[in-house]
């Protein structure tokens, strides 16, 4: 039974994204970010579902499960701080310049902001390698879901390949407005029934606080697991946020500046609902599933599912896990087929390039991107929440690329190349250190290696910029002078 409710759930999805296909203006703007009017309330759904991926329901009590209660604190609350901030000074200023100049791509606009193709083909690239681990996390912790909840009778590489098929089904089909609606009807669904599993599953354990006490009291102790510098410095990484390519362009589908408001209020109060439920029950799975090593726990929530609500409700709840992963991988891999279409397709193609061109190119990388996704994740096994924060740690160092193009005049393109290559080879650098040694930090300290990288690219930025030479007058002009004169 549970098994016909995921698949009854996964057809209502595919049924809504084909649906909004109604209100399809069959030009490329609406493909890619839904004509510019999305209202508050999905924008906010739009924002806080996209973010919120298997990393938020299955990595966050899997890496519960092994280090307790400070994993709240690691990314849950620093997120809630952070992630609005970048709303308000960021999303705002590059809604502005997207409405303004007709930006649909990040690379579009840093290309013209320091007057570089150059830049801009590196970013695409960067964005690209950078983004595929974060796909994996979607479809491999869809494939773990049905396979646990099947008991292994439906292979993981089958519940993948569903996910997969899913998503491409809508995303190319009805584009950002299909994608920005099953997002919506999506998070509401694994808001809604993340609470209920919480609360069913301590209820059947005897009621929270008898489950709580058969935990190791380690578990429920912060500086048992977590370093102080590790918590300060995990504040860095929800800074992501200011440069992922598919939050970039939720940015840019805000029907007016006015509707981020809600999101800025309403994204903490959506943090603690998700993260609160995930954390516990990631502790208590020591209770049910004790002995799990490595990666093995990722599936924990979905065992203690298993355990506590077999049947229909394990279906509903499987639902919910699986909305909060395609909730992530529809928006991602829409932001890839249309940074692949505007800024390698139709920035270097010399003859016209058409509307249908435009929503059919992005159509078929978008079907590109999955299957390269879905092919990797047949042999990829790391913990899904080790390899979202590596994810996460690369677009964070390039944070101070956003800032410096948004606030920074005197920042220049020979400013940025610098800073990006210090991130790449930063990145890789402790990306190999942490392999030979896991839970690695900057020198034993447990510094996290995000807040290297952003203050080395921020220094190089900063120093290189001074002794070259700035953009043009009226690039300046364009960018600065123009909105100042705009807001008097």
């Amino acid at each position: 039974m549970s098994l016909a409710v995921v698949f009854i759930y996964l057809a209502v999805v595919l049924i809504l994204g084909v649906l909004s296909h109604k209100l399809f203006r069959h030009t490329g703007e609406d493909y890619f970010v839904a004509s510019r009017t999305i209202n508050w309330f999905i924008l906010l759904m739009t924002l806080f579902g996209t973010n919120m991926t298997a990393f938020s329901i299955l990595g966050a009590s899997g890496e519960a499960y092994h280090r307790g209660i400070g994993v709240f604190a690691l990314m849950a609350s620093s997120s809630a701080i952070v992630v609005p901030c970048v709303f308000l000074f960021i999303g705002t200023r590059l809604w502005r310049l997207g409405k303004r100049f007709g930006y649909v791509t990040q690379v579009q606009y840093f290309r013209d902001r320091w007057e570089s193709d150059g830049l801009g083909l590196l970013l695409f690239i960067i964005f690209v390698l950078l983004l595929i681990p974060y796909l994996l996390i979607g479809v491999m912790g869809g494939g773990g879901t049905l396979a646990t909840l099947t008991d292994g009778k439906i292979p993981q590489w089958i519940g993948g390949l569903l996910i997969c098929a899913v998503v491409l089904s809508y995303v190319t089909y009805s584009g950002m407005r299909g994608t920005a609606w099953v997002n919506t009807f999506q998070t509401l669904v694994f808001m809604t029934l993340g609470g209920i599993t919480f609360f069913v599953i301590t209820h059947r354990m005897g009621g929270l606080s008898n489950a709580i006490s058969k935990v190791d009291l380690d578990l429920l102790i912060q500086a048992e697991h977590i370093k102080p510098l590790e918590l300060l410095t995990y504040l860095c990484v929800p800074l992501c946020v200011g440069m992922f390519p598919h939050i970039f362009s939720h940015f840019l589908t805000a029907k007016d500046v006015g509707s981020f408001r809600y999101a800025i209020i309403l994204y903490p109060l959506c943090i603690a609902i998700v993260w609160i439920p995930s954390v516990l029950l990631g502790i208590l799975g020591n209770v049910d599933v004790p002995g799990l090593e490595g990666s093995q726990a990722n599936n924990v929530l979905i065992q203690m599912i298993s355990i506590h609500a077999p049947g229909v409700l394990a279906g509903f709840l499987g639902a919910g896990v699986f909305a909060a992963i395609m909730s992530s991988l529809d928006s991602q891999s829409l932001a890839i087929g249309s940074m692949f279409t505007h800024d390698i397709i139709g920035h270097y193609r010399r003859e016209a390039f058409s509307e249908k061109q435009r929503v059919w190119v992005g159509r078929l990388f978008v079907t590109g991107v999955l299957c390269v996704t879905y092919l990797i994740s047949l042999i990829a096994t790391p913990s899904i929440f080790r390899l979202a924060i590596w994810s996460f740690t690369g677009f964070s160092g390039l944070f101070p690329i956003v800032v410096a193009a948004l606030f920074w005049r005197r920042s220049t393109k020979s400013g940025v190349f610098a800073a990006i290559i210090s991130v790449v080879v930063l990145w890789l650098y402790f990306f190999l250190s942490n392999w030979q040694t896991p839970g690695y930090s900057v020198g034993g300290t447990g510094v996290m290696p995000v807040a290297v990288l952003i203050a080395v690219s921020s220094i190089i930025l900063v120093a290189v910029s001074l002794f070259t030479k700035p953009p043009s007058s009226q690039t300046l002009e364009k960018f600065f002078d123009s909105e100042e004169g705009g807001k008097r």
